[in-house]
């Protein structure tokens, strides 16, 4: 064994130690959790969305520019490191290598190892260039990136030194294959060394190569680049469909004593991982509505809280003393944090490695709703409303049928025989503004012959704001009435104008027995006119810009139909604002924060009023409740009431149609 084999031998032992004993921790912390993970299905899914998404970096090439610099990275270092493995065997036994392959095989290698090194430090210097001169807001200033900066530039720069002088010293039958290399190693020909000097240069950056790589190992589970091992298995593990119900809680379990997070411990095994995976990309604060309206919540710096609070808190996790573990409120995360997200998605649809933020923003609100009576002053009124009216507001429950006054429209008591049952939901049976959407659907389902009915004043609210706000009792008691109700007409078919009641009992009410095939009314309205059972003849001849809800859109997938439904209007012209589709911004109204005040910043709905504004239109088109009240107010507060509409697809198509 020669001094280099025994030097290497301990020094990699040493460094791939401390990194397995870093990780086992990682692991063991995983492990004390008392959350319930998510169960592990679809496998042949969860391999091929690893495939696109790890190997093919589609996430990471979402956002141009930096998704690429990342990806460059990625893909440059999968290569490279066959070429590190090469140099860690060859240390221990000199005489091994890749050439074994064939000649010509081997030049293709080194010329993909060369051009990959070259590729990987430029994407580096432009990695350092967006941080110290760019500096997008999202990425901040972060020390343990410039160190990995540092490293990762560093390593490149010694394995084209140690090709280049290898070039000199031994000058290999392949030399001509290291493009890069060899116009490095032509620069140091004129130093005139010999060729042993030269190989002892090669071997020098060689161990200077492996050092780092060796650094890497030991630095990588201590900073944020544990991403590097977390986001692969993260991935993997994601939830596959872009439909997402919130996790129910069994409050028969009489063993279950804690409801909601109250401590990093009670989150679960693949919470620690999303904390694990975060790369501090900033992709989720860049879209978070709250954070762009100056508002203390950033999802990244959420995630980056949690996971400090996790690390601050590992002896007390790892020697099973729970009631030692600090709360999840702290300095960090305050309660202002927690009640700022609107649960729009944004941070999680923009995040590449699939971290799930607002899972963890409802189990804190559980928490301080349903274990510490903590919340926002106006939401006790909604609370209550939703017990003994069961609606948000303070309207009779014997009322909640008069919008349909004068419409001929039968009540599942009366008539249960029917194609589908209208969900109309709290705004439609009470919001003046929004009667008349449902009016106008009424309308055009009668126009296309649909045999209908609604549940009238057996109808209850979804419970929607009281499961996102973090009163899940309250939820789950309307849930169950509801379903009963629906279950007992034998329903098979729900539609409604409101995404909010769409979302929930298309992908909540599954959880206590409700099964039924649900639509949005901008589906329905656009499968209707597929169908040519509603045929627009007479058109608006105005500028339309059409509002995604983010409870059809981020949390549904459903995005073309009602652009559909306006492009099928005679003489529209749709224009798109500059955030759209999945890039939409909310108008502020969800997860409860339609009965919140916004005490600090800028109010969302005005930010986005003023997006809005900006298309020119005269109309703004929306298919949700919550988004035409908060955008008819954001135009009263730009005074701009009188100038530019805010209307239902419901109501242009009604108008358009005979």
């Amino acid at each position: 064994m020669t001094w280099q084999t025994f030097v290497f031998l301990a020094v990699a032992s040493a460094a791939f130690g401390y990194s397995g004993y870093r990780l086992a921790i990682l692991v063991r912390l995983m492990k004390a959790q008392t959350g319930k993970g998510p169960a592990v299905d679809k496998i042949p899914e969860r391999i091929q969305t690893a495939i696109v998404n790890v190997l093919g970096q589609k996430a990471v090439l979402s956002k141009k520019g930096a998704g690429l610099m990342h990806a460059i990275i990625f893909w440059g270092f999968l290569i490279i490191t066959l070429g590190t493995l090469e140099q860690f065997v060859s240390t221990i036994y000199n005489q091994w290598n890749f050439e074994f392959i064939g000649e010509a095989a081997y030049g293709a290698f080194a010329f993909a190892q060369d051009v990959s090194t070259f590729l990987v430090l430029v994407a580096v210097l432009f990695a350092v260039f967006r941080r110290q001169v760019l500096r997008p807001v999202g990425l901040g200033q972060s020390h343990d990136a410039n160190i990995v900066l540092t490293f990762t530039g560093s390593l490149m720069v010694a394995i084209l030194l140690m090709n280049a002088f290898f070039i000199l010293g031994h000058q290999p039958t392949y030399a001509s294959s290291l493009v890069i290399s060899n116009l490095i190693s032509s620069a140091f020909a004129g130093l005139d060394l010999s060729q042993d000097t030269a190989a002892n240069f090669s071997t020098f950056f060689k161990w200077i190569h492996m050092l780092i790589v060796l650094g890497f190992a030991v630095y990588i589970p201590s900073s944020k680049h544990l991403h590097v091992i977390a986001a692969g298995p993260n991935t993997f593990l994601r939830k596959l469909e872009r439909e997402k119900g919130m996790k129910p809680i069994n409050f028969e379990d009489e063993t279950v004593t804690q409801y909601g997070a109250a401590k990093i411990s009670d989150f679960s095994w693949k919470d620690n991982l999303d904390l694990y995976s975060c790369t501090e990309c900033g992709r989720c604060q860049d879209l978070c509505p709250a954070f762009n309206t100056q508002k203390p919540l950033s999802p990244k710096m959420l995630i980056v809280d949690l996971k400090e609070n996790l690390y601050r808190n590992k002896a007390a996790l790892l020697a099973g003393k729970l009631d030692e573990v600090t709360p999840a409120i702290d300095i960090n995360i305050t309660e202002d944090v927690i009640w700022a997200c609107t649960s729009c998605r944004a941070c999680e649809i923009a995040c590449p490695v699939f971290i799930e933020h607002t899972d963890k923003i409802y189990d804190i609100r559980r928490n301080l709703v349903m274990m510490e009576s903590k919340f926002p002053a106006e939401v006790q009124a909604v609370f209550k409303n939703m017990e003994t009216n069961a609606s948000p507001w303070a309207f009779s429950p014997s009322d909640r049928a008069q919008w349909a006054e004068g419409l001929n429209v039968k009540t599942m008591a009366e008539d249960s025989s029917v194609d589908i049952l209208l969900w109309v939901g709290c705004a439609g049976s009470y919001d003046d503004r929004n009667k008349k959407v449902l009016r106008s659907f009424v309308s055009l389902l009668k126009k296309a012959e649909i045999k209908f009915a609604i549940l009238g004043t057996e109808e209850q609210c979804t419970g929607d704001a009281a499961r996102r706000i973090g009163n899940e009792y309250l939820f789950q008691t309307l849930a169950k009435a509801n379903v009963e109700t629906l279950n007992r007409y034998n329903v098979k078919k729900v539609v409604t104008a409101c995404p909010h009641c769409f979302n929930t009992i298309k992908n909540e009410y599954k959880d206590f027995g409700g099964n039924y095939e649900v639509f949005h009314h901008s589906q329905f309205l656009a499968r209707l006119i597929q169908e040519g059972k509603l045929k627009p003849t007479k058109g608006p001849d105005q500028t339309i810009t059409f509002h995604d809800s983010c409870y059809m859109g981020r949390w549904n997938n459903v995005y073309e139909q009602p652009r559909s439904v306006l492009g099928s209007l005679p003489g529209v012209n749709l224009v798109e604002m500059k955030k759209n589709h999945d890039q939409a911004m909310c108008c502020g109204a969800g997860g409860g924060r339609m009965w919140m005040e916004e005490h600090t910043g800028k109010r969302i709905n005005d930010t986005r009023t003023e997006m809005a504004l900006e298309t020119n239109a005269s109309v703004v088109a929306a298919s949700c409740p919550f988004c035409i009240t908060m955008l008819s107010d954001g135009m009263k507060t730009k005074e701009m009431q009188d100038k530019v509409k805010v209307v239902d697809i419901a109501e242009l198509l009604d108008q358009a149609t005979t």
